[in-house]
C-alpha cells in the first residue's frame, strides 16, 4: 500500500471561459497526517477539495489517490475508491425526509451493513457530537451548528482512510469548533488521514497541525511547528 494518501503533480485547473484556479500545485499527502486547508476567500480551497473527493478533474497535471490514478480508472471501479473517503461539505446535503440517525447511518446501510449494527453505530456518533437528544428529529428543524455536527458525524461513519472538510466550523461557535477540532484529532489518532478548510484563525492557533496555504494559485506546505496560545 502506498504511503500517500494523494499525491498532486502540476496539477492545475481552470473553469470554461474563467480565470485559472490553480497553476503547477505538486504535493504530497501522508498516509495518517492531518493538515489544515488555508487562504483568502475565494482563492480554491473548495475547489481543491472538491479535486481530492473526484468532483472535479484537474485540466492538467496528475492526481493519484491511495496509489491509483482515478482518470485511468474503470467508472465502475470509482464508487470503490470513494468509498474510503469521508466528506464534510459546505451545504451539509442532509436528507431532509430521513430522521438525523438514518441521515448518519444511511452510508453504512449503503454499504450493506445490518440497520440495527448501522443505527447503533450512528447513535454512538451522535453521542459523541453531542446531539444525543437529536437522534429522532427531522434535519429541519435543527440550527445551523447542530445540521454541521449531522453532517461531520455522517461523514466520519464509516472511518473513512481520507476526511475532507470544508469550513466544518463555520456555523459554530468557538467552543464548539475546539471540540469539533478535538474530534477531527481522535478521528487522526485512530488511523485517519484529515484535511480541513477553514480560515479560522482560532482554529489553527489552537492546533499544532501543517497547513497547506493556498496563495497565487499554488500551495505552500507548512511543518507542524506552531503551538497552542
Amino acid at each position: 500500500m502506498s504511503d500517500f494518501i494523494a499525491q498532486l503533480n502540476d496539477v492545475g485547473h481552470q473553469y470554461e471561459e474563467g480565470p485559472e484556479i490553480f497553476k503547477k500545485v505538486t504535493f504530497d499527502i501522508e498516509s495518517g497526517s492531518f493538515y489544515f486547508l488555508t487562504g483568502p476567500s475565494g482563492a480554491g480551497k473548495s475547489s481543491l477539495l472538491k479535486m481530492l473527493y473526484l468532483g472535479l478533474k484537474p485540466t492538467w497535471g496528475s492526481l493519484r489517490l491511495f496509489g491509483e490514478d482515478p482518470l485511468k480508472m474503470k467508472p465502475s471501479s470509482l464508487p470503490f475508491l470513494r468509498q474510503k473517503l469521508g466528506v464534510v461539505f459546505q451545504e451539509f446535503k442532509l436528507l431532509d425526509y430521513l430522521k438525523v440517525i438514518d441521515n448518519v447511518s444511511l452510508p453504512l446501510r449503503v454499504r450493506g451493513i445490518e440497520a440495527r449494527q448501522a443505527r447503533k453505530h450512528a447513535e454512538e456518533l451522535l453521542n459523541w457530537v453531542g446531539l444525543s437528544d437529536a437522534l429522532n428529529v427531522y434535519p429541519s428543524i435543527l440550527s445551523g451548528g447542530q445540521k454541521q455536527r449531522v453532517a461531520i458525524a455522517r461523514a466520519i461513519v464509516t472511518r473513512p482512510q481520507l476526511l475532507l472538510a470544508d469550513e466544518p466550523t463555520g456555523n459554530v461557535d468557538d467552543e464548539i469548533a475546539l471540540k469539533l477540532l478535538h474530534l477531527f484529532e481522535e478521528l487522526n489518532k485512530m488511523g485517519t488521514t484529515v484535511i480541513i478548510a477553514t480560515h479560522n484563525q482560532n482554529l489553527l492557533e489552537k492546533s499544532p497541525n501543517p497547513l497547506l496555504i493556498i496563495k497565487e494559485g499554488t500551495i505552500i506546505k507548512t511543518s507542524p511547528q506552531r503551538k497552542s496560545s
